[in-house]
């Protein structure tokens, strides 16, 4: 074997810490970047989803209906529609 095997094992542990903590850095870049994408993304979606209720609310007061949710109509049969179904 040559003089380069025996000066590893005295340099290969630092070389393996240095390439161990710029590797976790890139990757804790890589994590920051993402997260901070993300974040955007999210704070953009809140906005649009808060102009559409707006264009909702907006289009409701031009048609005369209050914010209120409008009441949602009970499906029971009329009394006719129950004489003439009878018991199924």
């Amino acid at each position: 074997m040559d003089g380069q095997d025996s000066q590893d094992p005295k340099q290969n542990p630092a070389d393996m810490t240095a390439f161990v903590q710029n590797l976790l850095q890139q990757m804790q870049n890589r994590f920051q970047t993402m997260s901070d994408s993300i974040v955007t993304k999210i704070d953009d979606m809140g906005n649009r989803i808060n102009e559409l209720e707006q264009s909702i609310n907006d289009l409701r007061a031009e048609m005369g209906v209050e914010s209120s949710p409008s009441p949602v109509p009970t499906a029971k049969p009329t009394e006719e529609e129950t004489k003439e179904g009878g018991s199924a």
